[in-house]
């Protein structure tokens, strides 16, 4: 018997924040969510955006009291490369959150993620 695909997963900057950062709210949940996912076959994605975010969020010395090295998030980054695959941003990116945005309407800071309820499908 043939086993279908696990759907791909996209994870989210904050959830790569909780399983990095020891310290954070529910870093063992996003952990076992990442490993879950990885185990069940999942393709996990990312994109250039959450990478952004994700340097942004690890290095801004407000976040945690002893920020990590910048090299260390730098590393981080390049295993986020090769262990997850990467939305890269094009036109098209645009164009579709263009149409998202006229289907379900979202102002402000919701942009930034896109509509809620919107997939990529």
């Amino acid at each position: 018997m043939a086993t279908m695909a696990a759907e791909p997963v996209f994870v989210d900057t904050n959830v790569l924040v909780y399983a990095h950062v020891a310290e954070a709210p529910w870093h063992h949940e996003a952990q076992e969510a990442i490993a879950g996912h990885e185990a069940a076959g999942a393709p996990l994605w990312i994109s250039r955006q959450v990478v952004r975010e994700y340097l942004v969020s690890l290095t801004r010395p407000q976040q945690f009291p002893i920020p990590p090295e910048l090299a260390t998030v730098v590393a981080q980054v390049q295993q986020f490369q090769q262990r997850f695959h990467v939305a890269n941003e094009g036109p098209e990116v645009t164009t579709r959150l263009l149409a998202l945005l006229l289907e379900v309407p979202t102002r402000g800071r919701r942009i930034h993620d896109g509509p809620p309820g919107a997939t990529g499908r």
